[in-house]
């Protein structure tokens, strides 16, 4: 048997913000009411920094080692507030940055403050319970991505996935099904004007459209775009399964990088039950952050490679199940490529050594269905590559002479927008 080091996080951001928040005398509760109040009329331009330097001052103070869950807690709002921003969801960004330091502030107070009678459970607080911010008077009306759907289209060959109903289950959260799905939070609560507030409900309807155009073909092997966050499987010519999956985070900083690089690749090696050997620098990120540093991390379910995991020729890659599916459908990992793990065990099974693969970049993707409809799907420029999707867009129509049949209203929408979703652009 071999061992995989793998580019992929032992702690990643937890999905619950406070699990547990110890209750302070009435005199710091005030305290902590004056330090919030005062974290809201920070500059929004740099509420991320001061966010990213509490957090990081905690670490640093060895706050993990005292209140582990608390910090685990705070890590996953920060990681949910860079998520929003890489989206370019400014709004939502900035309410995750200022709940960053809010708790970030009662965390550094609970550390300093002695406590005088046995701590309290504080009710649960998701990161769905953050209300989406309502559009303003000059903002344009949002379009609801269903609208000008053609159900035919849904078996054309340049076309996968589509508009659904998911039935909600036991367990079910809007990330958690979101996950699933292929979709994004934000695209199953404004498609379903869901409260927030509330918890989903057994049995609950929830309508989804992650219809996507297929980036590139293959005879036989893996596609992985990395804006679409999708990997696409393919024998004999024909896409045998789409799956979403979580790639590497786009935040950089001046030591560490952890985006998933471009490049065609092999798969060299596949292992059930794999040891993850931490590689030198995760290691050194862990150190810095104040969490315990750690060699390996043994099969189980603390092992973040969960039960499956496949080896790529490109050094420290690998696409492999997880612990965290929550995490699915997002930038989340230090570079590996995660599917959900109900994806994983067919699909560990129906990939070969030596099957083929490619990681792509194409935040822009055009195709003209067998019927002749136009579909144009556009992401965010998620790494930050200088892509202005707008103009490649409008090269790609212009390259295949479409000028004359395209509804340019509808195509300034879709560029606008950037829902991530092949609408149809058709005159």
């Amino acid at each position: 048997m071999f061992a995989f080091v793998a580019l992929d996080t032992v702690n990643n951001s937890a999905m619950i913000f406070f699990d547990r928040i110890y209750l302070l005398k009435f005199t710091t509760i005030l305290t902590v009411a004056a330090a919030i109040a005062s974290a809201a009329n920070f500059a929004s331009a740099d509420v991320r920094d001061d966010a990213i330097i509490a957090v990081s001052r905690l670490h640093k103070a060895g706050a993990a080692r005292h209140l582990p869950d608390d910090m685990k807690s705070l890590d996953s709002t920060l990681a949910d507030a860079e998520q929003y921003n890489e989206q370019a969801d400014l709004s939502g960004a900035k309410k995750l940055y200022m709940l960053t330091l809010q708790k970030a502030q009662i965390i550094e107070l609970s550390l300093t403050t002695p406590q005088t009678s046995p701590p309290d459970v504080l009710p649960q607080v998701t990161s769905e319970t953050i209300p989406p911010v309502p559009p303003t008077a000059t903002s344009p009306p949002d379009v609801d991505p269903v609208s000008d759907v053609f159900p035919e289209e849904a078996t054309s060959s340049k076309l996968v996935g589509g508009v659904g109903t998911y039935t909600v289950t036991s367990g079910d959260t809007i990330r958690l099904v979101a996950a699933r799905l292929g979709v994004t939070r934000q695209h199953l609560i404004k498609l379903n004007r869901l409260d927030t507030t509330s918890y989903l409900k057994i049995g609950q309807k929830l309508t989804y459209n992650n219809r996507k155009i297929i980036p590139k073909r293959m005879q036989d092997g893996i596609v992985v775009n990395i804006p679409d966050r999708t990997l696409y499987f393919f024998q004999q010519g024909k896409l045998l399964k789409s799956l979403p999956v979580a790639l590497g985070t786009s935040v950089k900083s001046p030591k560490y990088v952890w985006q998933t690089p471009v490049g065609k690749f092999k798969i060299i090696a596949k292992q059930k039950d794999p040891t993850w050997f931490i590689p030198p620098s995760i290691k050194s990120e862990m150190e810095e952050s104040g969490k315990e540093v750690i060699s390996s991390v043994p099969p189980g379910p603390q092992n973040p490679l969960g039960k499956y995991a496949m080896k790529t020729s490109i050094p420290g890659i690998l696409i492999h199940s997880t612990t965290k599916p929550w995490s699915i459908y997002s930038y989340a990992s230090h570079g590996c490529i995660r599917v959900y793990p109900a994806d994983m065990v067919n699909f560990f099974k129906e990939v070969k050594i030596n099957t083929p693969g490619e990681i792509i970049y194409k935040p822009v993707k055009l195709a003209i269905t067998e019927s002749g409809r136009i579909f144009l799907e556009v992401h965010n420029d998620v790494y930050r590559k200088g892509t202005n999707v707008i103009e490649e867009a409008k090269r790609m129509i212009l390259n295949q002479n479409l000028s004359d049949r395209v509804d340019w209203k509808k195509f300034e929408t879709v560029t606008r927008q950037k829902f991530g979703v092949a609408e149809d652009i058709t005159m």
